[in-house]
């Protein structure tokens, strides 16, 4: 497979509502497939299609490489929403569209996540802790919208002053 690349902050991409998928077809593996070999090659948790320069509603997840293991937490999610939400945490967040910037973000603890999988049912999938960051950041991602949209905008200004000068 192949590595694709990041979009990073100020892609026009990252900014747009993505569109949903009408239909499971093999150029849509083929790209699910380079997804997940690109975030195993970011050592990302997630990875939305924008992210990757398509504006369409699916993204990928694993958390296991945090135990040094691939493959065995790995999610895809076609058209995935969150349905529900309980709890709060707050916790450090960073995304590979915005390399090396990290900030704290309130996400519930826990999440209800709608969504199609690779065979084309629908299914509910509960997500706690890091999952639900996780599912919260990459449906975000989809929605067009960043993690640093969640801060103040006088946090959100000095966190994309120290990007723009570490450019």
């Amino acid at each position: 497979m192949a590595i694709l690349d990041i979009r990073k902050y100020g892609d026009p991409v990252l900014l747009a509502p993505t569109k949903p998928v009408d239909e499971i077809d093999a150029e849509l593996e083929r790209l699910i497939e380079d997804m997940i070999d690109t975030m195993y090659a970011a050592d990302g948790v997630g990875l939305a299609a924008n992210q990757v320069g398509v504006s369409r509603r699916f993204a990928v997840f694993d958390l296991a490489f945090v135990n040094g293991l691939k493959d065995e937490d790995l999610l895809v999610t076609i058209n995935p929403r969150i349905v529900a939400r309980e709890g709060s945490q707050i916790g450090e967040e960073g995304c590979l569209s915005l390399p090396g910037m990290m900030a704290d973000i309130e996400r519930p603890m826990k999440v209800t996540v709608r969504a199609m999988s690779m065979e084309g049912e629908e299914n509910e999938i509960e997500g706690e802790g890091l999952l639900a960051r996780a599912f919260c950041h990459e449906i975000e991602h989809l929605e067009g919208k960043l993690f640093i949209d969640n801060l103040a905008p006088n946090e959100r200004g000095a966190l994309l002053r120290e990007y723009r000068a570490r450019l």
